[in-house]
């Protein structure tokens, strides 16, 4: 039951967090949803960090590994919007941005990820 609670509590503080990068984002000019494109990021990033981590053994309980990997960053990623984001462009007649926009997201997030778990992994 405990997980449950920590799923619930970092879902709700990821989600959180995704509220007001959107609402910076809806303050700021840009073409691509850059709100949505760094939301997934810094989660990939913060789930390699975790992930690295948890990989080589830590003192750290369990529990915080539910808490931020599966509950935050399950709340604050927003793999949802960016497809509707892109789906939009596709609709609006702007393919480029709509294939801007995939590869910007997926590209910075297996980075990201990837710069995560190299800071964390065991050596």
């Amino acid at each position: 039951m405990t997980d449950y609670i920590l799923v619930f509590a970092g879902g709700g503080l990821g989600s959180m967090a995704r509220f007001l990068l959107s609402q910076y984002n809806a303050t700021t000019l840009t073409i691509l949803p850059l709100g949505t494109i760094a939301a997934n990021i810094a989660s990939s990033f913060i789930l390699g960090l975790v992930v690295g981590l948890f990989s080589g053994g830590t003192d750290i309980p369990p529990s915080w590994r539910v808490f931020i990997a599966v509950g935050f960053c399950g709340g604050f990623s927003t793999f949802s919007t960016f497809s509707f984001e892109t789906f939009y462009f596709i609709k609006t007649g702007q393919p480029l941005y709509a294939l801007l926009n995939v590869v910007c997201n997926l590209m910075f997030c297996i980075m990201g990820v990837y710069a995560g778990f190299t800071l964390t992994a065991p050596k």
